[in-house]
């Protein structure tokens, strides 16, 4: 090979040793430093091809109960599985740069650079520059590593703060949680209208889920401890509460319920179009009536009859509120299904 050849394959390899480093350091960064919602291509990478594998384990399964349990292990496993690949493409990077700066073989330089990555560096390099590209590296790998340790304590406390409500809901909503059974718990006064103090921990809920789970995305994939719950099926539940509140009940509409209802079809909705990068626009009059999950006009006429019968006072016209309550659950319902099949939820086909 000539020589002015070889100098420019290895003025490339230095190049491109360079851009993978600072590519690999600003997904880490903006993985976990940057505080907003930002799609970091190589994460996804990472978690589609560990979901690959997944998926086919969880298609083998055949109970739901045994597919929750091969799931569960996606998410940690794919958080930390992150911090592998960053080190493996840093190690790759230097190895290339230090190739480009004649410190031997491919086979030395890789020696070179996994011996300064999980080390303090190396002083037995041949040049100055080197030793100081080694202690950068060692450097790095230590930061890598501890931006995963620093923030799982973070990811944890987002997913129990999430988890308490979820568990909160079983004990208000029945077994299997249905919207007219949590109506009636909300009615222990009499008055279903009255309850703001709960529509506004609701509210809470839906607000820190809208910002730990487009942040962090891979919390939204970290399952439920029993395996008939989830976060989405618990959010579907809460928003279509509200929907046959609003739709059926007969009487003056909570301004608290409202304002979780907004924040509620919000949180769904921006989780939805994270994980979703062709949906452009909110999910809801633009969306075809016929992609709308229909919830079946028996089982609303069922929960509006539950909900007589334990003295609420429901609208007289059937036919116009069950119309109300289709456009109201049309703001949701598809990125709840998105969201409930994406995860895996338990019985994201149910209905009212």
């Amino acid at each position: 090979m000539p020589d002015y050849l070889f100098v420019a394959l290895r003025v490339i390899a230095g190049l491109g040793g360079i851009i993978l480093v600072i590519t690999t350091l600003s997904a880490a960064i903006r993985s976990f430093v940057l505080p907003r919602n930002e799609v970091v291509r190589l994460n996804v990478w990472v978690f589609s091809g560990i979901r690959v594998f997944f998926d086919f384990a969880a298609k083998s399964a055949n109970s739901y109960e045994r597919r929750d349990k091969i799931m569960a292990h996606y998410a940690p496993i794919a958080l930390v599985a992150l911090p592998v690949v960053w080190e493996a493409l840093v190690g790759a990077g230097y190895t290339c740069v230090y190739w480009a700066l004649g410190e031997g073989s491919w086979q030395q330089c890789y020696e070179l650079s996994s011996s300064s990555l999980t080390t303090l560096g190396n002083a037995d390099a041949h040049h100055l520059l080197v030793r100081v590209l080694t202690y950068s590296e060692a450097a790095l790998g230590l930061l890598l590593l501890t931006l995963l340790l620093s923030y799982l304590p973070t990811i944890y406390q987002a997913f129990s703060r999430r988890e308490a409500t979820v568990a909160s809901l079983e004990l208000r909503a029945g077994t299997p949680p249905t919207p007219a059974c949590l109506l009636n718990w909300l009615n222990h006064d009499g008055s279903v209208q009255n309850d703001d103090h709960q529509w506004a921990a609701w509210e809470q809920w839906f607000v820190e889920i809208e910002e730990s789970h487009t942040s962090l995305p891979i919390l939204s994939f970290f399952r439920s401890p029993q395996p008939g719950r989830s976060w989405v099926t618990a959010g579907g539940l809460i928003l279509d509460t509200a929907a046959l509140l609003f739709a059926a009940v007969d009487g003056p509409q909570p301004r608290q319920a409202q304002i979780t209802f907004k924040a509620g079809c919000l949180a769904l909705n921006r989780v939805y179009r994270f994980f979703n990068t062709k949906a452009g626009v909110e999910p809801t009059s633009l969306t075809p009536e016929s992609e709308i999950p229909d919830p079946g006009r028996h089982d609303f006429d069922e929960a509006c009859q539950v909900l007589a019968d334990k003295g609420v006072k429901i609208c007289a016209d059937g036919d116009a509120a069950w119309q109300q309550y289709r456009e109201l659950r049309s703001r949701y319902a598809v990125a709840q299904q998105f969201l409930s099949r994406l995860l895996m939820a338990p019985g994201y086909d149910a209905a009212v």
